[in-house]
C-alpha cells in the first residue's frame, strides 16, 4: 500500500520540519555579522505576534518577503544586508550578516545598521549583543599574524580566549566583554579552504555560546538572592525547632509558624523554578556548542572551554547550590511541621482521653443519679397511685365489713409492683430508641 494512502499524524510534517526550521547561514570571508538578543520585560508573557509584526515592520522597510504567520524563524534579504531573525522561549535574536567591514576593526556604531526609528519600537532589554568581524587568510600561520596585527589589540588580554577551531580551519577570539558600544566582540579569520556552510556554523555557534552563556547568568543575581533568603529562612526553623523541643503548650503556635515558613519556600520555590531550570537548560546549550568547535590550542592562549570553566561553571555552580538549598530547606520545613503536627496530634489525643474519662464519670453520674431519681419516682407515684386506689376501693370494702387501712394494705404491694413495671417498661423503651 502506498505511504500517501495512509493515516498520517495530524503534527508528523510540523515536527519533521523542525528539525529543518533554523539553517545555520552561509558565509564568506571578509563579511561580519551584528547581533542582538531581546527579552521581554515580562518574558513568561511574551505577545509572539507582537515580535512578528516588528519583524515585519522591520522587512517593509526593505521590501522583503513577509514570514509565515505563525513563524518562530525568518531567513532573508533586506537590502545589501541577509537578516535571520529567531524567536525562542523567552527572548528575540536579530542577526544582520554584512556583507563587507570597515577596514579599522570594530569601528563605528553597530546599531547604524539597523533603523533608528525601528530600534525605538523594540519592547523589552538586550540581554545579549555581539558583533562579530570574519576576516581572510591563506593558512594557519597568516590567521596568527593577522590576528596579531590587527585584532588582538582591541580585546581585553585578562579575559582573552583564542583557539583553532573545526580542525583548525578558523582562528577564533574573544575576551567576553562589553565594551564601550555595549557589544561583545568576536574575531574569526577563516583559512582557506572552509566552506561557506561550515564558516556560517563557526559564527552561529559562537554567537549562541555568547547569547545562552548571557542568559544563563541572568540566574546568578536571582541565585545569590535566594540563597540569603535561605540563609534568613534556616535560622527561622533552627529557632522553630528549639521552641518545638522546649515545651508542649507552645507546640500549636510553632506549628503555625511553620506552616506560614513553609507558604513562603514554597512561593520562593514557585518564583524562581523556570529561571533555575532555564539557566541548567542554557548551560547546557554553551557547553554542547563549545564542545561543536573542537578547539585546538594556539601558542598556549586560553581556550574558550578553559575560561568557561573558570569563570562561567562557577556561577552556574552557585545557581544549582542555591537550587538545591532552597530544595533541602523544603524538605527540612515539611520533616519539622510533620514531627511537630504528630506532637500536636498526640498532645490532642491525650486531651481527647482526658475528656473521654471525665465524661465516662459524668455518664456514670448520670447513670446513678437517674437509678436515685427512678427509685424516688416509684416511691411518689406508688403513693399518690396507692391514695387514689384506697379512695375508690375504700367504700367497697366497708360493705364486706373490711376497714379503709386494711384495704390500702392489700393494694400496697400491687400498686408498687405495677408502678416499678410501668416505670422500667418506659425506661427500657427509651435506651433501645423509642422502639
Amino acid at each position: 500500500m502506498p505511504l500517501k494512502r495512509l493515516m498520517h499524524d495530524p503534527e508528523r510534517y510540523q515536527l519533521a520540519n523542525e528539525l529543518h526550521s533554523r539553517p545555520f547561514p552561509s558565509l564568506k570571508a571578509p563579511c561580519g555579522a551584528i547581533y542582538l538578543a531581546v527579552r521581554p520585560e515580562e518574558a513568561d508573557r511574551r505577545d509572539q505576534a507582537t515580535d512578528r509584526a516588528l519583524l515585519t515592520a522591520l522587512i517593509d522597510r526593505f521590501g522583503g518577503q513577509h514570514p509565515a504567520p505563525d513563524a518562530a524563524f525568518y531567513s532573508g534579504e533586506l537590502g545589501r544586508y541577509h537578516m535571520k531573525w529567531e524567536a525562542h522561549t523567552e527572548f528575540v535574536a536579530y542577526t544582520l550578516f554584512l556583507p563587507d567591514i570597515p577596514d579599522e576593526p570594530f569601528s563605528g556604531d553597530p546599531l547604524s545598521h539597523f533603523p533608528e526609528d525601528w530600534l525605538t519600537q523594540i519592547d523589552g532589554r538586550v540581554i545579549a549583543a555581539a558583533q562579530v568581524r570574519v576576516e581572510q587568510a591563506g593558512s594557519a600561520e597568516e590567521a596568527v599574524r593577522i590576528y596579531g596585527d590587527r585584532l588582538h589589540r582591541h580585546f581585553v588580554s585578562e579575559s582573552l580566549a583564542t583557539a583553532f577551531v573545526v580542525d583548525g580551519e578558523a582562528l577564533v577570539a574573544s575576551d567576553f566583554r562589553l565594551h564601550e558600544d555595549g557589544f561583545a566582540r568576536i574575531a574569526v579569520v577563516a583559512v582557506d579552504g572552509v566552506g561557506p556552510r561550515r564558516l556560517g556554523r563557526i559564527v552561529q555557534r559562537l554567537l549562541e555560546v555568547e547569547s545562552y552563556k548571557s542568559f544563563a547568568l541572568l540566574t546568578l543575581p536571582v541565585a545569590r538572592r535566594v540563597a540569603k533568603r535561605v540563609t534568613e529562612l534556616d535560622d527561622k526553623l533552627v529557632l522553630l525547632a528549639r521552641q518545638a523541643t522546649e515545651g508542649a503548650e507552645q507546640a500549636r503556635e510553632t506549628l503555625d509558624q511553620l506552616t506560614r515558613l513553609s507558604a513562603e519556600v514554597e512561593r520562593l520555590s514557585t518564583e524562581t523554578a523556570y529561571r533555575f531550570g532555564a539557566a541548567g537548560a542554557y548551560e547546557a546549550i554553551v557547553n554542547d556548542r563549545i564542545s561543536a568547535l573542537r578547539e585546538e590550542r594556539m601558542a598556549g592562549r586560553q581556550l574558550y572551554s578553559e575560561f568557561m570553566k573558570r569563570r562561567f561553571d562557577p556561577a552556574m555552580r552557585t545557581c544549582r547550590s542555591a537550587e538545591r538549598r532552597l530544595q533541602e530547606l523544603s524538605g527540612r520545613l515539611a520533616r519539622a511541621s510533620a514531627l511537630l503536627s504528630t506532637r500536636v496530634n498526640v498532645a490532642v489525643e491525650a486531651q481527647n482521653q482526658k475528656l473521654l474519662e471525665s465524661m465516662d464519670k459524668r455518664a456514670d453520674l448520670q447513670l446513678r443519679l437517674q437509678q436515685t431519681v427512678e427509685g424516688l419516682s416509684v416511691v411518689a407515684i406508688s403513693y399518690y397511685a396507692l391514695g387514689l386506689a384506697a379512695a375508690l376501693v375504700g367504700p367497697i370494702a366497708a360493705r364486706f365489713g373490711a376497714s379503709k387501712e386494711t384495704a390500702t394494705a392489700v393494694l400496697a404491694l400491687p400498686v408498687i409492683g405495677a408502678v416499678w413495671w410501668a416505670v422500667r417498661r418506659i425506661r427500657v423503651r427509651w435506651e433501645s430508641g423509642g422502639r
